[in-house]
Order: structure tokens, then sequence, then C-alpha cells
């Protein structure tokens, strides 16, 4: 083990044994984020019940609004995403994820914040839900209970949707979406039905049981994951709008539970540049320099290396309106694996299941989730706690 300078300690090389030791496993996520991931489908089922017990129907109360401004940081932010990709390029109104304190200086009485925050008190989500009251904009909240947010909510006498704290907020992410997009349906810009959400939580459960700490490597889809990354610089791409979401939301908890840094984002884009990287010193370049007789696994032989995790959602019904035709992201990710395994780049491939957005998108996130916590203990790492991120906020905050 290495004692780092902040304190933390961990292991440089991953200890791939541990994976399959379950006294271990437990040793070194003494705040139960294994379990807190496998909670995802249990909390599409209670936020479901909670936002019906909302009084959401004010909002349709007045019609559609001429925009939907969905406030949050980090996990809270990718809850925005998530709608905006759900709804769709058909939605009849702009759904805009915003990351900063307040809201942007258009918005009015005519538009509709909905402001999340896990704990109930960041800045983002706190500031959006004080500006949106001072100009008359209808207003969500989703948070904990008995939370500043909540009280910003009272004044407003807006619907607000209690998150209990029972995980920290980068496990909370179903928790934290189903408000959002139950609050979003109430206003007519998606179609998300009881079926649905019953089908994501099933999905969810499935891959839990499949991903699940009793579950050895060479049969755990989340664990192979984890030790096929372990080492080296990960790639996340995804092949689609839904797929890029699942990708960004990938990088975070690769960076947050396994402190590794992470190139994640929408291969569309990554094929006008970053798709260079696989040429690159950490690419076909390195893999020039390697001993052809050396073990492909053996670190020592190769250096840090590449590995490409690509997400691929094929999409529904080919005739529905699309950012672009589905046969064009077929091709590309077809060519960006060709492209990986012409220079020795590694790839992973994750492909959607499901027969909704909301389904599809849960099978894309579920093994990734687990597998950045798998990585973690790899390393001996505590996924929970990230004195980086306690730091960060105490320093902010001075």
């Amino acid at each position: 083990m290495i004692e780092g300078t902040a304190g933390v300690s961990g292991r440089r090389d991953p200890d791939e044994a541990l994976l399959d030791d379950q006294d271990a496993l437990a040793e070194h996520d003494p705040g139960g984020m294994l379990r807190h991931t496998a909670s995802a489908g249990a909390q599409v089922r209670e936020s479901a019940a909670l936002a019906a017990e909302a009084n959401l129907q004010v909002l349709a109360d007045e019609g559609r609004p001429r925009a939907v401004v969905i406030a949050g940081i980090g996990t809270a932010g990718r809850t925005g995403d998530v709608l905006a990709t759900v709804a769709g390029p058909r939605c009849p109104v702009p759904v805009i994820p915003h990351r900063s304190a307040g809201v942007p200086g258009w918005v009015g009485a005519a538009d509709v914040v909905i402001a999340v925050s896990a704990s109930g008190r960041s800045p983002e989500a706190l500031g959006a839900a004080e500006a949106a009251h001072r100009r008359g904009a209808r207003l969500v909240a989703v948070g904990a209970p008995d939370s500043q947010l909540q009280s910003v909510a009272e004044r407003a006498r807006a619907p607000f949707i209690p998150v209990p704290r029972r995980a920290p907020a980068r496990a909370s992410l179903w928790a934290l979406t189903v408000p959002v997009l139950l609050a979003a349906r109430t206003l007519g810009l998606v179609k998300v039905n009881e079926a649905d959400l019953a089908e994501t939580a099933a999905r969810l459960d499935a891959d839990a049981d499949r991903c699940r700490p009793t579950a050895e490597s060479f049969v755990n889809p989340a664990k192979s994951l984890a030790l096929g990354l372990a080492g080296s610089v990960p790639i996340v791409w995804g092949s689609s709008p839904l797929a890029t979401v699942a990708a960004r939301r990938f990088g975070d908890t690769l960076s947050a539970n396994a402190r590794y840094p992470v190139v994640s984002g929408a291969l569309g884009e990554a094929g006008r540049g970053r798709v260079g990287l696989l040429d690159g010193v950490f690419g076909g370049l390195a893999e020039g320099e390697r001993d052809i007789f050396a073990d492909p696994d053996d670190e020592a032989s190769t250096g840090t290396r590449l590995r490409l995790v690509l997400l691929r959602d094929g999409g529904l019904n080919p005739e529905d309106d699309a950012d672009e035709p589905l046969d064009v992201e077929e091709r590309r990710a077809d060519a960006v694996q060709t492209l990986a395994e012409r220079r020795g780049v590694r790839c992973d491939v994750v492909t959607a299941e499901g027969g909704s957005a909301l389904e599809r998108l849960a099978s894309l996130v579920a093994v990734p989730d687990f597998a950045s916590v798998y990585l973690a203990l790899a390393h001996g790492l505590d996924p929970m706690a990230v004195p980086a991120i306690t730091e960060m906020k105490e320093l902010a905050n001075q």
C-alpha cells in the first residue's frame, strides 16, 4: 500500500485477486458504495412514488412553457442532459441544462426552472431557485427533505420532490433523474409512462445482480471492465446523443470513484479531432515501441496505454426523427473500432438494450457505474471518501 500526500492510501498497481475476495471488498468499501450503486432500481421506484405525491399538476395549469432550465451541478447537472436527450429533437420547447448559480438572463414568467440538488444546499440549485422565484418563473425543486432548497420552494409555493439521502450524490443519479422526467412529462415534453419506469427499474435490478460482489470476475461484466481499464488512460465515447450522456456519466464516476483521468464525449465530435489520440504516445505510437514477445497484459512492458470504451446505441425506430441517421452512427462506431484495432488499442463495447430510451440509457449506465467502483477497490481506494472533493469545498468556502 502507498500513503499519499493527503493521507490517502492505495495501490499504484491494481490487485485483481481482491475483486473476488468478499472480505477484502467489504473492508475497502466501508461506506457501502457497491450497495448504494445496487440501489438504482429501487431509486427509480421510490422517486416515482415521491413525485406522484408532489403537486406537479400546478405546472400544467399555466400551459406549455417557453423553455425549461434544469439547474444543478455534478450528478444533478446530468439530469438535465438526460431530460434533453430523452425528450429528443421532437421536444416542442428548448430544454437547457444550466450548471452555474442563478439562471440565464432571459428566464422569466414564461419559463420553468427545475432546481436539482441531492443535498438541497448546492449554491447552483439554490441560486437558480431564488432567481426563478424573483422573476416569476414556474419552479420545481428536487432535493433532500428539510433542506434549504425545500425552504425556497415553500416560499415560492412551488412543488418540491424529496430525495432521501441514503446514498452520496454520485450514486443517486436515478433518484434525481426520475423526478425531473416526471415534471417534464406533466408539461407535455416527454412520453415516459409507468411501464417505461418499471422496465427501467427491472433492467437496473438485473444488471445489479449480474454485477454483484459475489459474482466472480470472469462472469461479472463490471469486474471484467474494471480490470481491462486498470492502469490505462480511458477514452469513453458514445455513438449517439443518448450513449453520449452515458459516456459522460462514466467519465464522472471513473474520475470521482477510481480517480482516473478520462476523456469522454460524443463519438461524432471525436471524429473531428480527438480520434487522433489513437495515434498518439499512449496509442499507436506506444504500440509500435512494444516488444512483440512481451505479455500484452504486463504494464511494465507496455507502459500506460489508452483503453477505448465504446457505448453503442442503435436507437429504436429508424423512421423517428434524430439528429442524424442511425446508419451514420453505426458506420462511425464500426470505423472507430477498426481504427483502434489497427493501432493495437484495446476496445470494450457496451451495447444498449431495452424498449424505451430510458431503459436503453439504464443499460448503458449500470455496468460502467459498478466498474468505476470495482476499479477503485482494486487500487485499494475507498470509493466513497474523496478527500480532494471535501478539501476543495472547504477551500472554496473560506
